[in-house]
């Protein structure tokens, strides 16, 4: 799940509590009225003042949660089962002192239920259930009795007709619970992974059209970039003849000049490439050693430790995985140019790219929107070397995670499937 996906799942568990508050107060208010008309004006025997105690503590219990709704902390399903466990024991206390099972409002066990199945995983929901159901069972043999509710006495006929109809009201809550609890619980989870269906489509058409705009800019940029790279190179080649200029950086300069003009070729042939699906697979030590040596070539000034693994494994990689691993090993040199360390294994499922800098680390302000477009830690950054990174690798089966190392340095993780029909096709996703 992504970070905005775990935004509003918190963001879900405090509406929840909110309501749950808002029903918990609608609860005690009935209460509250129902203790005041049978002990003032229609006194049926109630114990007012346990019951009144019992009310008091369940309100301040009420507010207690509606101040934490509105708290940012983020609220965990295993605390808003504790609030429903909560409910549970404050309505047997209240079913206790007010008849037991022969109360009419014994009922309300359900709504707890329900909460739980609609807004819990199953596990919880379950425990919800067994525990109104055991609350509902001891109250049929321990409550303080009142007898205008209370089954009658007079014959015994009628009094076994109405201990027959308070278990049979307590087979029909259990039979209610147990459908609330199996078969709305699974309603719901199905209803909640569509959503977050929907939301994981919403956010991938987002983000293509985001790389669309971005693709459709670079190809407009990469074919203006041939002019003033072939005037460049030509005047390169003239400085070089005369010889007025120290031929170190004029070859370095010269260098960077081939290297631009072939990745603007490489640009060409990878969409001609993709369009016929010519993408061959290539051994995995080869691979990743090409690619290390080229962008080595790009940054001359980076000190790095490599390490690549030396098994026998092939597979084909689009292009653009190749620009996106080279945006974050650039990144990481950006960073730490001088003392960075790349790691390259693979098994036979997926590679595993581990690049560690001992730069300043990120700052834990925007480390939850890293990735996002436009959003960089960088003071002259423009927010898409990481975006585009995470976009590409993400649609052809990868990912990449960042994170500050104990030591202070930062760790970037990239996991790539050894799958030719992902990482060669854009049509994975």
């Amino acid at each position: 799940m992504t970070e905005h996906g775990i935004y509003q799942t918190h963001l879900t568990a405090r509406q929840n509590l909110n309501r749950l508050s808002i029903i918990r107060g609608v609860a005690l208010l009935g209460q509250l009225l129902a203790l005041v008309f049978f002990t003032s004006i229609n006194p049926i025997g109630l114990p007012a003042e346990a019951i009144a105690l019992v009310l008091a503590i369940y309100a301040s219990v009420t507010l207690a949660g509606w101040l934490r709704s509105r708290q940012p902390i983020p609220i965990t399903q295993r605390e808003f089962f504790i609030h429903l466990l909560a409910d549970i024991f404050f309505f047997s206390m209240l079913m206790y002192f007010s008849g037991g099972a022969s109360n009419p409002f014994i009922s309300y066990y359900l709504i707890p239920i329900s909460i739980a199945a609609i807004t819990l995983p199953r596990h919880y929901s379950i425990l919800i259930g067994l525990a109104a159901l055991l609350s509902y069972s001891l109250l049929l043999n321990y409550f303080v009795a009142i007898a205008a509710i209370a089954p009658s006495d007079h014959g015994h006929h009628q009094a076994s007709s109405s201990n027959l109809h308070i278990l049979g009201m307590w087979a029909n809550f259990a039979i209610s619970a147990l459908i609330i609890t199996y078969f709305i619980s699974r309603m719901a989870n199905t209803l909640k992974m569509q959503q977050q269906q929907i939301a994981e489509q919403r956010e991938a058409q987002l983000r293509d059209e985001q790389l669309l705009a971005v693709g459709t800019l670079a190809a407009g940029t990469a074919h203006e970039l041939g002019t003033p790279l072939n005037t460049m190179k030509l005047l390169v080649d003239e400085m070089t003849a005369e010889a007025k200029h120290p031929q170190a950086d004029l070859q370095l300069l010269n260098q960077q000049l081939d290297l631009c003009k072939t990745t603007l070729k490489q640009l060409l042939m990878t969409a001609e490439q993709s369009q016929h699906h010519q993408l061959q697979p290539q051994l995995l030590h080869s691979y990743f050693s090409s690619l290390l040596q080229r962008w080595l070539l790009m940054r001359p000034n980076v000190q790095a430790n490599i390490t690549v693994a030396d098994r026998v494994q092939s597979a084909s990689f689009h292009p653009t995985v190749d620009q996106s691993i080279i945006n974050l090993l650039n990144n990481a040199a950006d960073a730490s140019p001088h003392n960075m360390d790349i790691n390259v294994d693979w098994d036979s499922r997926r590679a595993h790219i581990s690049i560690r800098d001992y730069g300043a680390g990120l700052d834990t302000d925007k480390i939850d929107n890293l990735g996002q477009a436009f959003v960089t830690d960088k003071a002259d950054g423009l927010g898409l070397g990481l975006f585009l990174s995470r976009a590409t690798l993400t649609r052809f089966g990868g990912t990449v995670s960042l994170k500050n190392a104990s030591d202070g340095s930062t760790v970037t993780e990239i996991i790539l499937p050894l799958n030719e029909t992902k990482l060669s096709s854009g049509s994975a996703q």
